[in-house]
């Protein structure tokens, strides 16, 4: 499917994929404002997420893989620098994966490089986390408003505790494209990336983020900004 997308700016294609249950739009304002000035930045809107209304959720990640790679070729773009965080980073890395010519270099936060042991505990904490988001009616208003489909549905989907892509996470030796991997220092199963990565893929460069957690773009945005501009700027 093709995703509803935002798009400013003009040079190479840099696109942004937002974290769950946001769009391109509510989410990543600081950063479109920060590199349009010197790229095209695309923010799509993900898979059940914004105006990219879905039915299907099954797969999930590797459909909107397909659903990234059929809207660059929509938008006559031939390859791109790729970012994305917690979802928007397994997308861009599995997109990364299986569509390696379309990716100029990869920028991926919010991952986990390996199950944690205690990720069952984790999953139950998010899932009643989740519960109490949907018993909030101003939180529930505010989802309804940016999100023209289902979004509970996106939201149920992490309800099987095998939802989590760690087959895809825990190997990066095969990414051929020069890899960003941002951290923020605070989440602990997250920087272990920060270590093992690095030691089997040289393209794989590291960025650890002080006072900043799974979501290093919003918890530090001028410094995450000048990390990728740095970055982009170097490869």
């Amino acid at each position: 499917m093709i995703l509803h997308t935002e798009v400013s700016g003009s040079g190479e294609v840099l696109v942004f994929l937002h974290t769950a249950l946001q769009t391109g739009k509510t989410e990543l304002d600081l950063q479109n404002e920060y590199f349009k000035q010197n790229y095209k930045v695309v923010l799509p809107d993900l898979r059940g997420h914004g105006k990219s209304v879905a039915e299907d959720f099954s797969n999930y990640f590797m459909n909107s893989a397909k659903d990234l790679s059929e809207t660059l070729d929509d938008l006559n773009v031939e390859s791109a620098h790729i970012a994305g965080c917690s979802i928007g980073g397994l997308v861009a890395l599995v997109f990364a994966k299986y569509y390696p010519d379309k990716v100029k270099s990869l920028i991926i936060s919010g991952i986990i490089p390996e199950k944690p042991e205690d990720w069952y505990e984790l999953n139950k904490e998010e899932n009643e986390n989740i519960a109490r988001i949907l018993e909030n009616p101003e939180a529930v208003d505010y989802f309804n408003s940016i999100h023209k489909g289902n979004w509970r549905t996106v939201l149920s989907s992490t309800e099987d505790t095998d939802w989590y892509p760690f087959e895809e996470t825990a190997d990066l030796s095969m990414l051929n494209m020069p890899v960003l991997y941002i951290v923020g220092e605070t989440n602990e199963h997250e920087t272990i990336g920060a270590l093992t990565y690095p030691k089997t893929n040289d393209n794989i460069h590291v960025s650890i983020i002080s006072f900043a957690g799974h979501t290093a773009h919003l918890d530090q945005p001028e410094i995450y900004n000048r990390i990728v501009e740095t970055f982009l700027e170097a490869e």
